[in-house]
C-alpha cells in the first residue's frame, strides 16, 4: 500500500509509531505531546481550510445531519430520543429539551469517548484525570473547528456500477483497497488535513424503516451473537494506518459506528484504535444520500465542510450540525 507523502517529512508514518506496552497497537500520543487536546484534528491547517474553501464553485449547501430525532428509538437502550416541550411566552415562543443524548443521531465521538484498555484515553490519561479536569471535552473541538477540506468515497455507487451490490443489512467489509478503487473510479483523491465521508446507504435505509421494524434492532449493537450487521470500514490496523498516513482529520460514515457491523473479536474494535490511540474524531449516521447525488452530477467529489460541534466544557460526543458546499 503507498503512504502518501505526510505533511510533515518528520512526522513518522503509521508504521513508525510507537507500541502500546504489551499490545501490537500503535499510538501517536507524542506527536503533538501528551498534553495535546484535538489528536488529528492538528491535521486542519489554514492551508487545508484554504484548500477546503476553494472546491466551492456552485454555492449549494447540502445539509448532512438527520433530525434531532429522526433515528428513533436510537441504536443503545440507554439512548433515548429527546422531549421537546414548546412552551408560549406574552412575547412569543421558547423551547427546551429534556433528556437529550448528544450521541443519539448524527454525531461526533469525542475523545473521551472510549478508552484502550488499562493504558486510558488519548495522550495516556486516565478516568481520575478526566474525573478532576475537563481535558479531552468535545468543546476542545468546538472551539478549533472541524472545518476543512471534505472528500465523500461513495462505496455504495461504486459497488453498484461494478456490478457487485451490497445491502445494508450485509456484513460488507470495506477495506483500505476499495476505498483507493473507489476514490480513482471518481478522480478524487484525499490530501492531508481531509474529512473523508464514507457511504455505505445504511442510513438511507435505516430512516425508511417503521418503528416496529427498528425497535427489532434497538440495543443488538456490538459483538453479540444477536447483533444486526450492516456495512462498514474493515476494522483492521490497516485501516488505521490508512487514515493515519493519508493525515484525515476526521472520518465520517453513514452508518452508526463507521466500522462493519458486528464487532469482529479477530480484527478487533476500530474505535479503539482511533479515538484512543490516533485520536481521531468519528462522524457517525451522516446523512450523504444527497451529497453523493450532488457529487454524481457534478462530477467531483470534493467539497467545503463544516462539522459543527456543540461547546460543552467535558463533553463526551455532540450532534453533528453538519454542511457541505459545493
Amino acid at each position: 500500500m503507498p503512504v502518501p507523502e505526510p505533511v510533515d517529512p518528520s512526522m513518522p508514518v503509521y508504521s513508525e509509531l510507537p507500541l502500546v506496552p504489551g499490545s501490537e497497537e500503535r499510538h501517536a500520543w507524542d506527536v503533538w505531546g501528551r498534553h495535546d487536546q484535538l489528536g488529528t484534528v492538528n491535521f486542519i491547517t489554514p492551508a487545508s481550510v484554504r484548500a477546503g474553501a476553494r472546491t466551492v464553485k456552485e454555492g449549494t449547501v447540502v445539509s448532512l445531519s438527520a433530525g434531532i430525532n429522526d433515528t428513533e428509538p436510537g441504536l443503545f437502550p440507554r439512548r433515548k430520543p429527546a422531549s421537546h416541550e414548546m412552551m408560549a411566552t406574552p412575547h412569543g415562543r421558547d423551547d427546551r429539551l429534556d433528556g437529550f443524548y448528544p450521541q443519539f443521531g448524527s454525531q461526533w465521538d469525542g475523545l473521551r469517548h472510549v478508552k484502550f484498555r488499562s493504558h486510558g484515553y488519548w495522550g495516556g490519561r486516565t478516568d481520575e484525570d478526566l474525573d478532576t479536569t475537563d481535558d479531552l471535552g468535545i468543546h476542545h473541538w468546538a472551539h478549533r473547528g472541524i472545518i476543512s477540506r471534505g472528500v465523500l468515497i461513495d462505496v455504495v455507487e461504486h459497488c453498484r456500477r461494478e456490478g457487485r451490490p451490497f445491502g445494508p443489512e450485509d456484513e460488507f467489509v470495506i477495506g483500505v483497497e476499495l476505498l483507493d478503487d473507489t476514490l480513482v473510479a471518481q478522480g478524487s483523491e484525499v490530501r492531508p488535513g481531509d474529512i473523508v465521508l464514507v457511504r455505505t446507504g445504511w442510513i438511507d435505509w435505516y430512516l425508511e424503516l417503521g418503528l416496529e421494524e427498528r425497535f427489532r434492532r434497538h440495543g443488538k449493537v456490538g459483538a453479540a451473537e444477536d447483533a444486526f450487521t450492516c456495512p462498514g470500514l474493515e476494522s483492521s490496523r490497516r485501516t488505521a494506518a490508512w487514515l493515519w498516513d493519508h493525515r484525515v482529520a476526521a472520518i465520517v460514515a453513514d452508518n452508526p459506528a463507521v466500522e462493519v457491523m458486528p464487532v469482529s473479536r479477530v480484527a478487533g474494535f476500530l474505535h479503539y484504535r482511533l479515538i484512543p490511540l490516533l485520536g481521531m474524531p468519528l462522524g457517525e449516521m451522516w446523512t450523504l444520500k444527497e451529497l453523493g447525488d450532488l457529487c454524481r452530477s457534478h462530477q467531483r467529489y470534493d467539497f467545503f465542510v463544516s462539522g459543527g460541534v456543540l461547546k460543552v466544557p467535558g463533553g463526551v460526543g455532540s450532534p453533528a450540525s453538519a454542511y457541505a458546499v459545493l
